[in-house]
Order: C-alpha cells, then sequence, then structure tokens
C-alpha cells in the first residue's frame, strides 16, 4: 500500500512538472491561432519570410562550419597522438565560455576601432561556428574513441593513414554522433538573439520580440513563435533519431586502449594549428578586446556590483529549482515504466530546445492576466529551459546504481522520499553539484529569456552587456563582460574535469 502511494504521489509531481513545462507552448499555439495581427499582411509575409529564410541560411551554414570543425578536432584528438593533445582536447570546451552575444560585441567593437566593418551574415555564421561547434567535438570525439579496433587495425595493414582511415572507416560510423551535435548546435543558432541582433542578421528570434515589444502585436508574435517551434521540432527529431542510430556502434566496450596514429614533423604541427585556432579566437578575442579597453581602473564599481547580485541571486534561484525538479524527473523514469508517465518525462525535460523568445512569450501570456510576478516567471523560465542541462549527468549515475540498493529499501518499509534522501542524493552529489553549477553558469550567460521577462529597471550581466553594445557603448561594458567570461570559464573548467576523468585512454599516457 505504502509503495502504490508513493507512486501515485511520483505520478502526481510529475504530471504537475510537465504541464508547467507544456503550458507556455499550449499558450503560444492558442494566441497564434486565435487572434489577430496588428501588422498589414503583406507586410508580414515580407518580413516574415526574410526572417525565416535568414535563420535557416543561419542555421545550415553554420551546421555545416561546426560539423567540419567539430569532427576534424574530434577525430585528431581521439586517434591521433601528437605533442600536446591532451591539453589541446580539453581546450575544446573553451569556447563554452564565451556567449555568442559577447563575442559579436567584442568583434564589432574592435572593428570600430581598427576601421573594419563586422556586419553581415558571414560574420554571424564565424561567431556561432566558433561558439556552438564543442556541441558537435563533444559527440564525435566520444564516437570516435569507441570505434571498433578490428576495422581501423584492418586500414592499417591495408595501408591506409590516419586520413583515409578517417574517410573509409571512422567518420561512415560516426555521422549519427555528428548529426545528433549539428542538431544541438542548430537549436542554439535558432535560439541566439544577442548576436544576431548586434550584426544585423533577420532572424525569427529577433521578429518575436520586435513584434511583441516593438509593434505591440503578441498575436503575430505567436505566429513567428509558432514558425520557430516547427523549425526546433524538426532539430529534436533529428537529433532523437540520430542519437538512436548512434547506440549501435559502440562495438568494443571501453575496456581497450584505442588505437593511435602517431603524428610527427609538419602533420604534428598541422594538428596542433587546426585544434588550436578556434579555442584561441573564441577566448582571444574578448581578451583582445578587454586589453584594449582596459584604462586601469574599475568604472561604476557600484552598478556592477548591483548587476553582478541580481544575476547570481536569480542564478542560484534557478540552479536549485532546476536540479531539485530534474531530480525528480530523472528518478521518475527509473522508477515508473509507464509509456504515457515517460512521455511527460521527456516534455519536462525539453524546454532546452525551446528558444528563450518564445519561451518568454507563452509564459507572460499565461501569468500576466493573473498577476505572476516577472521575477517568479523569469525563474519558472530558466528552470524549464535548462531542466536538459540539469538531467545531464544525473541519467548516467543513476544507471550506476544497482536496483537491489532500491528494493532493499523498499523492502525495510522505505518510502520514496526517504529513499531519494538517504540513498539517491548522497550517491549522486557529484552530478547535482555540476548540473547546478551549470545551470548557474547558464542562467548568468542566458539573454533572450532575461531580456524578455525582466522587471523595469532590472538589468542582468547579460542585458547590460547586449544594451551597451546595442548603444555603441560596449568599452562600458568591461566589468559585466568580464564577470561573464570568469564564470564561464569556470564551467568549462568542471567539464574539463568530467572529461578528462572519463577519459578511456587516461592510463595509457601516464
Amino acid at each position: 500500500m505504502q509503495v502504490n502511494r508513493d507512486r501515485r504521489l511520483l505520478q502526481l509531481l510529475v504530471f504537475g512538472v510537465a504541464v508547467l513545462a507544456i503550458a507556455p507552448l499550449l499558450a503560444i499555439v492558442v494566441l497564434a491561432l486565435g487572434g489577430e495581427t496588428g501588422v498589414a499582411p503583406l507586410d508580414n509575409g515580407i518580413i516574415s519570410g526574410r526572417q525565416l529564410r535568414g535563420t535557416l541560411l543561419l542555421l545550415v551554414s553554420t551546421s555545416c562550419g561546426v560539423a567540419v570543425l567539430g569532427t576534424t578536432s574530434g577525430w585528431l584528438t581521439a586517434c591521433c597522438r601528437f605533442p600536446g593533445r591532451r591539453l589541446l582536447r580539453m581546450a575544446q570546451l573553451l569556447p563554452l565560455a564565451t556567449p555568442a552575444y559577447l563575442l559579436a560585441a567584442t568583434l564589432t567593437d574592435l572593428g570600430s576601432i581598427h576601421g573594419w566593418r563586422i556586419y553581415g551574415m558571414g560574420w554571424g555564421i564565424g561567431v556561432l561556428t566558433l561558439s556552438t561547434y564543442p556541441y558537435v567535438f563533444l559527440l564525435s570525439t566520444d564516437s570516435f574513441s569507441r570505434l571498433g579496433q578490428r576495422q581501423l587495425e584492418a586500414c592499417r595493414t591495408l595501408g591506409c593513414g590516419p586520413w583515409r582511415s578517417f574517410f573509409r572507416v571512422a567518420l561512415p560510423l560516426t555521422v549519427p554522433a555528428i548529426g545528433a551535435g549539428m542538431a544541438l548546435s542548430g537549436m542554439e543558432v535558432v535560439n541566439e538573439l544577442g548576436a544576431v541582433d548586434l550584426l544585423g542578421l533577420p532572424a525569427l528570434s529577433t521578429g518575436i520580440l520586435q513584434r511583441w515589444q516593438g509593434d505591440g502585436d503578441p498575436a503575430g508574435a505567436a505566429q513567428l513563435a509558432l514558425v520557430t517551434l516547427l523549425v526546433v521540432a524538426a532539430l529534436i527529431s533529428l537529433e532523437r533519431w540520430l542519437r538512436r542510430r548512434s547506440r549501435r556502434w559502440d562495438l568494443e566496450g571501453r575496456g581497450q586502449v584505442p588505437l593511435h596514429w602517431s603524428l610527427a614533423g609538419w602533420r604534428a604541427v598541422a594538428a596542433q594549428l587546426i585544434c588550436l585556432g578556434p579555442p584561441l579566437i573564441s577566448l582571444g578575442i574578448p581578451l583582445l578586446w578587454m586589453s584594449e579597453r582596459w584604462q586601469g581602473r574599475l568604472e561604476e564599481a557600484d552598478q556592477l556590483l548591483s548587476l553582478g547580485l541580481r544575476s547570481v541571486s536569480l542564478a542560484l534561484v534557478a540552479a536549485v529549482l532546476t536540479v531539485s525538479s530534474a531530480l525528480l524527473l530523472a528518478v521518475a523514469q527509473r522508477w515508473l515504466q509507464r509509456p504515457l508517465l515517460q512521455q511527460f518525462v521527456f516534455v519536462g525535460s525539453m524546454g532546452y530546445a525551446v528558444p528563450g523568445a518564445v519561451l518568454a512569450l507563452g509564459l507572460l501570456r499565461l501569468g500576466a492576466p493573473i498577476g505572476v510576478s516577472p521575477l517568479v516567471m523569469l525563474t519558472l523560465g530558466y528552470a524549464d529551459r535548462f531542466m536538459a542541462v540539469g538531467r545531464g549527468s544525473l541519467d548516467a549515475a543513476l544507471e550506476r546504481i544497482p536496483p537491489s540498493m532500491e528494493e532493499a529499501a523498499t523492502s525495510l518499509g522505505s518510502s520514496w522520499w526517504a529513499m531519494l534522501r538517504r540513498v539517491h542524493v548522497p550517491l549522486l552529489m557529484g552530478p547535482l553539484w555540476v548540473g547546478a553549477l551549470l545551470v548557474f553558469v547558464d542562467t548568468v550567460k542566458e539573454l533572450p529569456l532575461t531580456f524578455a521577462l525582466r522587471p523595469l529597471n532590472f538589468d542582468t550581466l547579460s542585458v547590460r552587456v547586449f544594451q551597451y553594445a546595442g548603444d555603441e557603448r560596449i568599452e562600458a561594458a568591461l566589468g559585466p563582460a568580464a564577470v561573464i567570461l570568469v564564470l564561464g570559464l569556470l564551467a568549462s573548467g568542471v567539464l574539463m574535469k568530467a572529461m578528462e576523468d572519463t577519459e578511456p585512454w587516461k592510463q595509457s599516457e601516464s
């Protein structure tokens, strides 16, 4: 009886989280299908078509760029030996420390200093490629490290070098993982607001905010949001399908040391330059900008302290709420095997794929009529948006906990809450801390959701950088930009440590 009551309570909690996650999207659908736009139909169609074409062009071009960068660096650092390989493998995560809008803002300001024109689609593709290629790198390097040794050894005996083996064997086996990384990168591209606005690119994310806040046309914004959701739904479907396909290629387990090709001479130098270039550019440009704009003193220290406290407070609350909800969903997915509940768990975790501007519009549509505080809506939006980030390491960690521990606790009359508190939380403390840190840093960097839902005169670090850049006063954003960069480097360091601890051939290079 106690077990049945526990399961029913857990089902209700999961259902509640899923309803909170999907309700903003349903509100957008109702608004889009039931409202009338305040913009002339012809103008509406012209603007929407231009923004859709701009988003698709940016999406396709960036996907090609991240596929080349992420796959090449993944192959070199996973299957080749050259001086500095391990450090360069870790360095591929450094671009995650620099948000795309910060890279775009510093680039445009450096261009104004040196007389360059940093504007347009080409620059946007470059910025977003540098900011998002680590998604492809992470999945491709993991897939390359799991390659079957028999196939690669057969290539070597037939006289195939690294690149011929790459194109004939490794690449076909790794295509599903590469495609999944491209889909994740594409979700970030569709969500991006600051970089596309600063570089003057037509995109659906900027169109949603312009219709909503600039034109006072929420129904038109909701219609654009529906178009955006269709693009995102296609990316989600592609990512899930490719992930399912990529599972079959874990051919020989992790018990063997992967095969490596030793590179020397100009080949080793070329590999070093290929792996060093993207991290150096993405991190070096903001540091170069800071060195040129630095005047030896802190300006507006009181404002920087206020912005920092606001950002940190929001991020702390969002981290606690998100990780708690993520733990609930992860445990529910393990305990509840009903297909309907499994779908609710999936829905509750898909907020990361929803663009921030779309999520903000849905939350405001739901919360404003009943007087919900903007800060409450913003915090709920963070939790919905970053639920997948909080769950990232929990699912894998839960798989390492044997079911016999839960069965023993249940047989002793322990409730699910006591089991969660006494068994799971102590064993999952490491992944919980990592997830909380990543959610904290992602919240500090987040722009579209914060910009749309923040209360009046309640700016954060990311919003202030974006505003200064839009007003062509980017030099005033030195302090906020530095804080964002430091926090991003902290998160990248955590990922590097986790990545190094799970490196399958770590012991072979002691």
